[in-house]
Formats: structure tokens, sequence, C-alpha cells
């Protein structure tokens, strides 16, 4: 059976997967800015809703954004709540820590930096 999704339910995968390739980007150049980085690359639907919006990013963070988009992909709950109040967990806990950490770290950069509508866009 094809699982249908309501009409701007693509539209908001689409600028999740944007917002989270922006803030593991971020974390990225905060965290790990000697690591040897690569171009964004992911086939299927992943890339499909990223894009080359991630830029370069290391192996960890690059792993890390694949896995939380295909997360998001195959979220049932429309409309989506943010993933610490949501009822079913679908994140695997080691993931779940780091993309804490990311959203944490990223959330105080985007402040610091005045980039307010990056985290508008997020939340909104």
């Amino acid at each position: 059976m094809i699982e249908r999704r309501p009409a701007g339910a693509s539209e908001a995968i689409r600028r999740d997967a944007e917002v989270l390739a922006e803030f593991v980007s971020l974390y990225c150049d905060g965290h790990h800015a000697a690591r040897p980085r690569a171009p964004f690359t992911a086939g299927g639907a992943v890339g499909e809703y990223c894009g080359t919006s991630a830029g370069e990013l290391c192996d960890e963070c690059s792993s890390l954004l694949k896995y939380a988009v295909s997360m998001r992909i195959r979220c049932p709950h429309d409309p989506k709540p943010s993933c610490k109040k949501c009822p079913s967990h679908c994140y695997r806990p080691e993931y779940r820590e780091k993309i804490r950490k990311v959203m944490k770290y990223s959330g105080m950069q985007c402040i610091k930096k005045g980039r307010v509508s990056l985290l508008k866009k997020y939340f909104f």
C-alpha cells in the first residue's frame, strides 16, 4: 500500500530538511572545523529534500543529517509535532542525543548571529 501525504506535506518536509541542514552545518562548522569535509550528497528522497543546502560536512555530521531527514520523511504525524513533544520517538537514542546537541548549539548561534529568521522558519 502506498502512503499518501497531504498536498502541503512535501513542502513542510522540504522546509524542515533545509532547516536541519542549516543547523547541522552550523554545528559542524563550530565543532568539527579541523575534520576533513566533503560536499553533502544523498540519494533517494533524502537527496531530493535536502539538495545541496548543507554545503560541506564531516562524515559524522553528514551521517546525522541523512538520518534526521530520513526520519522526518518517515514521520507518520500530520501535522508533525516537535520531536521533543512527540508521542512516538523514532530516533535511536544515540541520534536523539546528537540532534539535541546540534539544535541547542545551532539555535544559540542563530540568536548570537542575528539569524532569527532561521529560527522563525523552524518554529513557525
